[in-house]
């Protein structure tokens, strides 16, 4: 089992920038897909970004493209996102997710994550 843990968030205001990171333990980081999502109150959960165990592979929502970046580091078991150019819209509380399947060749889908963090607070003010 691996267990996950998000820090970074916070209130920033519009324009602004965040990086949250997620470290992971329990099994072996580097073989497994990772992803983020975020939940705002009264919406239902969205799949933001993931990337594949190597790295190579990469998924972003419509919704933070250009502006989300997604990257690993294997030797810190530790997946990034960082947020630029931050909108009242992206307010919610934000999520790292770990693939059920190890060495997916593509970047998880939104159905393919078996492990969650407790999640991070990022507030966008206007």
């Amino acid at each position: 089992q691996v267990q996950l843990v998000e820090s970074g968030g916070g209130l920033v205001q519009a324009g602004g920038s965040l990086r949250l990171s997620c470290a992971a333990s329990g099994r072996t980081f580097s073989n497994y897909g990772m992803g983020w999502f975020r939940q705002a109150p009264g919406k239902e959960r969205e799949h933001v970004a993931s990337i594949s165990w190597s790295g190579g592979n990469t998924y972003y929502a419509d919704s933070v493209k250009g502006r989300f970046t997604i990257s690993r580091d294997s030797l810190k078991n530790t997946v990034y996102l960082q947020m630029n150019s931050l909108k009242p819209e992206d307010t919610a509380v934000y999520y790292c997710a770990a693939d059920r399947l190890r060495l997916r060749i593509s970047a998880p889908g939104a159905a393919d994550f078996g492990s969650w963090g407790q999640g991070t607070q990022v507030t966008v003010s206007s």
